[in-house]
Order: structure tokens, then C-alpha cells, then sequence
């Protein structure tokens, strides 16, 4: 005897919506080594974590739907994981910056490759601070964190009522300012280091002309970097932490608004 598999429409809208909350997000997300596959992926995780949340999904009345509206309401979800994508950004680039700043200053973004995960040139340091922050990223299970977030807004913020407002605009814009103000905070005491170094070499050049010490400053700048990046690294995860609570606590704010 042959069954016959029926999909009901209103279950279809709520798949759909539910899913470009969850693709918004993966658009700016910075996982590790997902560029660097198939673009395919981003598109099966999506949809995998749109059925993993199908208990959640909200009841959608089919009969006072129309193209308009879904084309409306398909926007707004997409904007919110385009918010929550971005704030998750923010984070990942905290520690890029910082990594930016030092590269300048010990003279690592005078050699430079080609970065997997952005397609871009950039120096070592910038791809181990993104790798760094990627594997704490999913050590710290923020992954499970922002996923559990996703689910309770299906119940707090259904599909249809989210709006953007002023304050949600000044917040993202605070956290975006929090890059530069967090990434120089991170590295200021190798930059320190760093700067002793320049003046010491000086004055001994100013003193001896005949040494060229300045001839020696790339060495000696890369060498105590790494050496004191080395300790730094091991700060890294507490900064993150304190970063990411502060991040999850804007994401609950923004999908539970």
C-alpha cells in the first residue's frame, strides 16, 4: 500500500523563516576553515540547525499570508542573524587587530600570504590569532551557547515581530568600537616592549654610529615578539571569555527584544 508524504504549508513558511534567521548569521560567523571548503557547507549547516530547531518553530496561520508579508517578514529575519552574525564577527576581529597592530610594529606584514579563511594577503601573526580564536571559540562552547540563544528567541521573538529600533543600532555600534579599544589593550604590553627596543637601539646608533644597530632592529623586534606573543597566548582564552559574555549578553538582548 503506497503513503503519500503531504508538507503543510504553514510548516513550510515556518521552515522558511526560521531558516533565513539562521542563515543570516552564518554569512558573517568566521568558522574556522569554512571558506576554504565548498560553499555548499555553509548552506547544509544551515539547514541542518534549521531541523535541529524544528521543535521551536512557530505555528504560521497560512490563510493570512501573502507574498508581501512573507517577503517582509523573510527581510527581518535575515536582518536579525545578520545582527547576531556580526556581533560574533566583532569578536573574531578583536583579536585581529590586536595581531594587525603587532605585525606593523615587528615588521611580520612585510611578508605576508594568502590568508584560507578571508582569501586576503595577511601576515602570520594574523592567521594564528585567527585560528586561536577560532578553536576557543568552540572550546568555550559558544557555538552551543549561540545555538541555545536561537532557540529560545523562536519562543520569545517569534518570526514576524522583529523590528529594528535606535537603541539595538547604538548597541551594535558600541560593540563594533569595542575592536580597536579591546585589540590595543591585548597587545599594549608587546608594543611597549617594543617601542623600549627602538629607543634603546637609537640612542646606541646616536652614541656609535659605526655599530648599524638599526640594521639589527627586524631581528631582534621578531625575536622578543615572539617570545613575549608566546606568553600572551596564554591570556588569550580569559580576554575571550570575557569578550564572548559580554557578546552573548547583547545576542540574548537582541533575539529576546
Amino acid at each position: 500500500m503506497g503513503t503519500e508524504l503531504t508538507l503543510d504549508v504553514g510548516t513550510l513558511y515556518s521552515f522558511l523563516l526560521v531558516l533565513a534567521r539562521i542563515s543570516g548569521a552564518f554569512i558573517f560567523v568566521p568558522i574556522p576553515g569554512i571558506q576554504a571548503g565548498p560553499q555548499i557547507a555553509r548552506a547544509v549547516i544551515a539547514v541542518s540547525m534549521t531541523l535541529a530547531l524544528e521543535p521551536r518553530w512557530p505555528a504560521i496561520d497560512p490563510s493570512g499570508m501573502n507574498i508581501l508579508l512573507l517577503t517582509g517578514w523573510l527581510l527581518a529575519e535575515g536582518g536579525m542573524g545578520l545582527a547576531v552574525g556580526l556581533l560574533v564577527a566583532f569578536l573574531f576581529d578583536t583579536f585581529q587587530m590586536g595581531a594587525q597592530i603587532i605585525s606593523l610594529q615587528a615588521g611580520y606584514s612585510f611578508a605576508s600570504t594568502v590568508d584560507p579563511t578571508s582569501g586576503a594577503d595577511s601576515s602570520v601573526l594574523i592567521s594564528i590569532s585567527q585560528t586561536s580564536a577560532g578553536l576557543i571559540f568552540f572550546a568555550t562552547g559558544m557555538d552551543r551557547q549561540i545555538l541555545r540563544a536561537f532557540a529560545d528567541s523562536l519562543s520569545s521573538q517569534p518570526p514576524g515581530h522583529f523590528s529594528i529600533t535606535l537603541p539595538m543600532v547604538y548597541r551594535m555600534i558600541q560593540a563594533g568600537s569595542s575592536i580597536f579599544s579591546t585589540g590595543l589593550r591585548l597587545v599594549l604590553p608587546l608594543l611597549a616592549l617594543l617601542l623600549m627596543v627602538e629607543l634603546s637601539l637609537a640612542l646606541l646608533t646616536r652614541l656609535n654610529a659605526q655599530l648599524h644597530l638599526m640594521q639589527l632592529s627586524f631581528p631582534i623586534k621578531m625575536l622578543l615578539s615572539l617570545m613575549l606573543l608566546g606568553w600572551l597566548l596564554l591570556i588569550f582564552p580569559q580576554v575571550f571569555e570575557r569578550s564572548a559574555a559580554r557578546t552573548m549578553q547583547l545576542i540574548t538582548g537582541l533575539l529576546s527584544s
